[in-house]
């Protein structure tokens, strides 16, 4: 509620109830002094009265009659439309005076001799002073908007000292305008009438919060609203609001406040309750917005935004925290620490989800040719830009309120990078990743495929948190430890899916067997080979490690035996020409070109199959 006391003097009291003793309304005609000593009779005041010290009060009425009288709005046509503080400040400034000295000449007679009939003329004054001053006040607020603009006042708090002349003219401006108004306030504050200046302030500067809020096009939304949003109108709206919080609260309600601080500097509380009652409205539907958004649909790709959202709260909040730091203001300061709390709980609600989302994934099939599985690409992809927002988390997650089994934590070391919040919560997430990874492996009817499979996916996995911000957070021991467990996947390959056609070759052969030994093994790596060849593997070095592996396991030990076979079989017999003897297909160049071949996911066609 707004005071309309000043709160250092209780004689502003007094003036009040002076106000409904003599029953005077601001039309009150006006007497003079003369009058009022010859025809009103009173009791004589108290013995211990000063009365020469009541000779000067009087003479203070007297002396403040003339101007008050010549600005009284209400004597005259020309005093409505004319206005005090355009005429100079020479002039103001002795009517402010001039009040000032009849508010202690009440004062004094209220104290010492209420019944001093210099009462009656002196509250008469009284109100037409106020009468002009409520008019000066309202005037200078309504035409000077421009010179009063929140930007201008907030610039000018924080750089004087960097302006150029068109600016300083501004300033210079903006500093008359507001001595103006805080020298009307501080008077009407003193003189008992602080409610009534505190009436026009709220009204004109309230309808420029209201509408520089609008112009920012923020609004008070709806939850059955925003539950209507598209995607893309969601966020244009919240790109929007963040750009608009910024100019709200550094500019506009920083600029309120420094003026509303300035204006009614008289009192603590008129100015605290003032400024309150002009921002409240805007402010809170402008920082309950957060909240509303969180109240949505939890999709996992909103998170981003949400965060984007909590660090644009973030940025402003200490400065919200400062402008709006009194009690008056309280809830607007605690909307937007609500809204910062609702905002991190969505977020950990998300995370949550994310890592259930992983678990119950349910489809049942295979990636083709043993290939990055869909889920792994997706999932890398959210956690790797999860990453990117570190410094947001780590605000948001700490080891009271992460979303992650406590179980999981616990196999955690004080030492390992995983350690910190953020680094837990999405290795946490990975770790799930693997876990359904390795059903997603089951699905293989082919043993060798599912390593393949494996190997795969880890390595993508590996290598996007190598080449990311997940590095820094995970650590380079994860790295090299999951490195390490791509090629245990990859050995395991090699030995499921090639010796078979290693072991097709007798580790004793005779010149009679040898035919037979060529035979068997040329048809199991050519079994191999076509069931291979739409096998995939994208990461370039991957593949050529696989290749060369395959390679250095199957190649020497066939040319061996290739070759021992030209030696004791047939000595005259060309090396190139023992496929045609002996009825084969590959001798251990052509095992090159075919390995070349494999792990580019390209099926055989009909002739290649021939």
């Amino acid at each position: 509620m707004i005071l309309s006391e000043a709160p250092k003097s209780n004689n502003n009291t007094k003036l009040m109830h002076i106000k409904e003793f003599f029953g005077f309304s601001h039309s009150s005609s006006s007497k003079s002094l003369h009058s009022f000593q010859s025809t009103d009779r009173r009791k004589p005041p108290p013995s211990s009265y000063d009365s020469s010290k009541s000779a000067a009060m009087e003479e203070a009425i007297v002396n403040s009659e003339p101007i008050i009288t010549k600005w009284d709005p209400d004597s005259s046509e020309f005093n409505r439309i004319t206005f005090l503080f355009r005429h100079g400040r020479a002039e103001s400034d002795e009517f402010v005076n001039s009040v000032n000295s009849l508010r202690r000449a009440m004062d004094f007679f209220i104290s010492e001799n209420s019944t001093s009939p210099v009462l009656v003329l002196a509250q008469q004054l009284m109100q037409a002073a106020m009468r002009r001053l409520e008019k000066e006040f309202y005037q200078i607020l309504s035409e000077n908007r421009q010179n009063l603009d929140p930007e201008s006042i907030s610039s000018r708090s924080s750089d004087r000292s960097t302006v150029d002349g068109e600016t300083s003219d501004l300033i210079t401006e903006f500093d008359r305008v507001s001595a103006d108004l805080k020298s009307i306030a501080d008077c009407m504050i003193d003189s008992g009438y602080g409610k009534e200046c505190v009436k026009i302030y709220k009204v004109i500067r309230k309808s420029i919060v209201d509408e520089t809020l609008y112009r920012l096009g923020t609004e008070k939304f709806k939850i059955s609203r925003i539950m209507r949003w598209n995607w893309d109108s969601l966020e244009h709206v919240i790109k929007n609001w963040m750009n608009s919080i910024k100019i709200a609260v550094n500019t506009l309600f920083r600029g309120e406040k420094i003026l509303c601080d300035h204006v009614f500097s008289r009192s603590e509380i008129i100015r605290e309750s003032c400024f309150s009652e002009i921002t409240k409205d805007g402010a809170i539907a402008l920082f309950r917005f957060p909240e509303l958004i969180t109240k949505g649909k939890k999709d996992s790709d909103k998170i981003f935004l949400l965060m984007e959202l909590y660090e644009a709260n973030s940025d402003v909040l200490p400065e919200i925290e400062v402008i709006f730091d009194s009690v008056s203001t309280s809830a607007i300061k605690t909307q937007a620490q609500t809204s910062m709390e609702k905002l991190a709980d969505s977020i950990r609600d998300i995370l949550s989800e994310f890592g259930s989302t992983i678990q119950k994934d349910s489809s049942k099939n295979p990636a083709p040719g043993g290939g990055i599985h869909p889920l792994t690409r997706s999932a890398m992809n959210y956690i790797s830009s999860l990453g990117d927002y570190a410094g947001t988390l780590s605000d948001i997650l700490t080891a009271e309120n992460s979303p992650i089994p406590s179980s999981y934590m616990e196999t955690i070391g004080a030492d390992d990078a995983l350690s910190s919040p953020v680094a837990a919560q999405l290795g946490w997430l990975i770790l799930v990743l693997l876990c359904k990874l390795d059903t997603k492996a089951e699905l293989y009817k082919d043993v060798s495929l599912s390593y393949l499979f494996l190997a795969n996916n880890l390595n993508f996995i590996v290598k996007t948190a190598a080449t990311t911000n997940l590095n820094t957070l995970v650590g380079t021991e994860w790295v090299t430890n999951h490195r390490s467990k791509v090629k245990v996947y990859a050995a395991k390959y090699e030995a499921t899916a090639w010796n078979r056609v290693v072991n097709s070759l007798p580790e004793s052969w005779t010149e009679e067997t040898a035919a037979e030994g060529l035979k068997r093994f040329n048809a199991a790596f050519e079994e191999a080979y076509r069931k291979q060849i739409s096998w995939r593997v994208e990461d370039g070095n991957l593949r050529d490690e696989l290749k060369t592996a395959i390679a250095k396991k199957v190649v020497p030990i066939y040319r061996e035996f290739y070759e021992g076979c030209v030696e004791k079989v047939n000595v005259g017999v060309e090396r190139n020409d023992l496929v045609k003897a002996f009825g084969v297909r590959f001798s251990p160049d052509d095992l090159g070109n075919y390995l070349s071949d494999l792990f580019h996911g390209v099926s055989l066609s009909s002739s290649q199959k021939g």
